[in-house]
Order: C-alpha cells, then sequence, then structure tokens
C-alpha cells in the first residue's frame, strides 16, 4: 500500500465490528470478568461490555428479534474488527510477484515428489494439471505449505523429522443466507461460546462476510467428514497417509479422543433442519426458505506422536523442518490467518537464519513488521495503529 502496489484497500479488508454474545448467567458472569481483563490492556481499552437488551440490538439488531428483557445475556464489542479477504489479497501478492519482482509462478501445476537431488538440493517432480506435461525444478529450499495436501507432500521427502505425523480430515460447511433483507440487517461478526467438551474449531459464529466484493451472512462452522485432505482432493488421501511410522500416533489420537470421535459423528449426522436449529439459537425467527448449507473447504487436523498417549490430536498449526532448514512443512488448520505472519517467521528463522540473526536482516524485517522482535508500549501501538488506519482507510 505504501509503495502504491495495491491501489484499493477495499478490495481486501472491510471494517466490521467484532463480537462476544452469550446466554445466561454463569455465561454473562464470565464474560464480564473477561471483559474487565482486556480493558486493563492497552491494545483492547476501546472494548465495551454490556447486559442491556437495547444495547445489543444496536449492535446486532438481527440477533435481538423477538428477545424480550427478562432474558439473560451478554455481550462485548471491538469497533475497530475487520473482515478480510485473503484470497482477493493473495491474488494481488502473486500479481505483485510476477510484474515487479519477475518471480514465475507455476499455476494449475502439482508437485508430485519431492526428491534429494545433491546434498545442498532436492528435486521436484511436478505436472500441468490440464496438458498433462511433466517437468522438474532444482530448489536449495523447500517450503510446503499446501493446506491439507502438506502432510502427504511431507511424507514423500526423506527427513526422519515427519516420522509420526498423520492426519484426520473435516470439512467445514457453513449456513449461507440467500435473503438480501435479512443480509443487511447484520453487520458483525458475533462469536458465541462452544459446548462442553467440543472442539475449539466448533465455537459457533454469525458473521458479516465481503465475498468477491458482495456483502454476504454466513453462520457456522458445522463439521462434516470426507476422506479427502483437499476440498478436490481424492476419497484415497486419508488411506495413502497412513503409515507403518504413524499408525501408532493414529491409534492413539482415537482411542484417546472419544469425544472428539462422538461430536464429529453427531455434526455428520446433523440434518439441515438441525442446524437451523442451531441457528435459531442467534436469530430466533431464522426461515429455512432463506438459508442454505455450503461446503467451505477441508481442514486437516495434525496427528503427532506423544510419549504418554501414542499420539496427540493438534488444533493449531505445526511447523516441521529438516535438521538443516533446507524443508519446512506447515502442518494443521490455522485457528486465525492473522497467525500468518508469525508462523512465516517461524518459517524464516528455521530456513533462513542469516536473515533473522544479521544486523540488516532485523532492519528489514522491522520494515515489514514494525513490532518485530520489539517491546509494545501503548505510545508505540496507538501510533502503528493511526498509521494502519489512515493507509487502510479503515
Amino acid at each position: 500500500m505504501n509503495e502504491g502496489l495495491i491501489k484499493d484497500p477495499k478490495s481486501f479488508i472491510t471494517p466490521v465490528p467484532h463480537h462476544s454474545w452469550v446466554k445466561g448467567k454463569e455465561n454473562s458472569d464470565y464474560l464480564e470478568n473477561r471483559y474487565k481483563a482486556l480493558k486493563e490492556h492497552f491494545m483492547f481499552d476501546t472494548i465495551e461490555f454490556t447486559r442491556e437488551i437495547a444495547k445489543m440490538k444496536e449492535w446486532f439488531p438481527l440477533m435481538m428479534h423477538g428477545r424480550t428483557e427478562d432474558e439473560v445475556m451478554a455481550g462485548s464489542r471491538i469497533d475497530r474488527g475487520t473482515e478480510m479477504n485473503y484470497g482477493s489479497l493473495t491474488e494481488q501478492l502473486y500479481a505483485i510477484l510476477e510484474k515487479e519482482y519477475n518471480t514465475k509462478i507455476l499455476f494449475n501445476t502439482e508437485v508430485e515428489d519431492i526428491d534429494p537431488d545433491t546434498d545442498i538440493e532436492w528435486l521436484l517432480k511436478m505436472q500441468d494439471r490440464k496438458t498433462g506435461k511433466k517437468a522438474t525444478v532444482d530448489a536449495e529450499h523447500v517450503f510446503i505449505g499446501a493446506g491439507g495436501g502438506s502432510l502427504l507432500l511431507l511424507q514423500k521427502v526423506e527427513i526422519e523429522e515427519k516420522d509420526g505425523y498423520g492426519g484426520f480430515p473435516v470439512s467445514g460447511e457453513w449456513l449461507v443466507c440467500k435473503n438480501r433483507d435479512i443480509i443487511e440487517q447484520h453487520n458483525a461478526k458475533v462469536y458465541s461460546k462452544a459446548g462442553v467438551g467440543d472442539p475449539p474449531m466448533s465455537v459457533p459464529h454469525l458473521d458479516t462476510r465481503y465475498i468477491n466484493g458482495k456483502r454476504e451472512l454466513l453462520f457456522g462452522p458445522f463439521a462434516g467428514f470426507s476422506p479427502k485432505f483437499l476440498k478436490e482432493g481424492s476419497f484415497l488421501d486419508l488411506l495413502n497417509s497412513i503409515h507403518l511410522d504413524n499408525i501408532p500416533s493414529m491409534w492413539g489420537v482415537f482411542w484417546h479422543n472419544l469425544p472428539l470421535t462422538k461430536y464429529l459423528i453427531e455434526q455428520v449426522a446433523m440434518s439441515f433442519d438441525d442446524r437451523m436449529d442451531s441457528l435459531r439459537q442467534f436469530v430466533k425467527d431464522a426461515k429455512n426458505e432463506d438459508w442454505e448449507i455450503l461446503v467451505a473447504g477441508q481442514r486437516v487436523q495434525t496427528i503427532k506422536k506423544d510419549e504418554f498417549e501414542g499420539g496427540s490430536l493438534e488444533f493449531g498449526t505445526q511447523l516441521v523442518s529438516s535438521k538443516d532448514g533446507r524443508v519446512t512443512c506447515l502442518l494443521g488448520a490455522s485457528p486465525g490467518a492473522s497467525t500468518s505472519v508469525k508462523i512465516m517467521l517461524d518459517v524464516l528463522e528455521k530456513a533462513f537464519p542469516e536473515l533473522t540473526s544479521t544486523e540488516k536482516g532485523k532492519q528489514q524485517l522491522a520494515k515489514m513488521v514494525p513490532f518485530y522482535k520489539k517491546e509494545v508500549t501503548k505510545d508505540l501501538f496507538d501510533q502503528e495503529l493511526s498509521r494502519v488506519t489512515e493507509i487502510l482507510e479503515l
């Protein structure tokens, strides 16, 4: 944005307030205590809290239809939240790399194998998915960031650090509103609490989203099951990922995570009406004809070796790197795209230590990430927030 390479910030970021919302006295007390704790920190000093139905009608009116004053609930709000379209941003960054930095990017190309070529290089074997044409390329460093496809690629690399890793695919499904009048009544991201014993990825939320420049309304997520590791992957992905070295991990996770297995079975068994009933916890007068269910994509939860239980299921991301840092792989499902900067800084530290340890490298990273390895004070934070808000036209 500073260099004029991206012209319109609205193409990828839009102001949308962020909220938490709970029902019942115990949950409301918890949310108030959470609000008081966050309020003390300068990064969250603009947070608001209310138990008043009237105030919540201002914040998220659609959710307050049909509510009465005797209902016990509470909400919190940070007004400066945003909605990010990472797909649009990624497309623009690719275009900048190609045009401004003469970077060659191969689209519709699948990496089929990664073999050691020499002591310092890897040979990547690829195929064009449209023409079927095969090609190879040498690389000193390989970063595997293929989402759900990362595990299968990592298993083809001859490094001992890959042993014991497995994956469990879970599809993400959402109720999407089809009624424009309803969509326009909600301008917020509203998160509630996951059920007791449910995994963190199950936290329900009603979100305003901007997709291809158009305002939308989504509720979810709901978990589904498919053995595919990618939305357009193979039904054999899960089977092909099971090797002798990760069978103990896979079995350990299954045996010690029976509540999660039960949760997934219940989710897969949910009918459309069941999902609409979940939505009605947020929007009491929601009608079936105004909503449809769509599959958003696949996430592959990471399974890794565990000394005591055989295997453990990871709900965040996992960085796997060879001893020499020449191969780095990102596994798992990120808890949010906002963690991507921290994850990639970790990748740089492992794969290119000279970029993060030399004075020149540190200065360059400080330009890109203003708070990189720096103590963040209130004055610095307010100054940077003001600068970013102006640049992004928020």
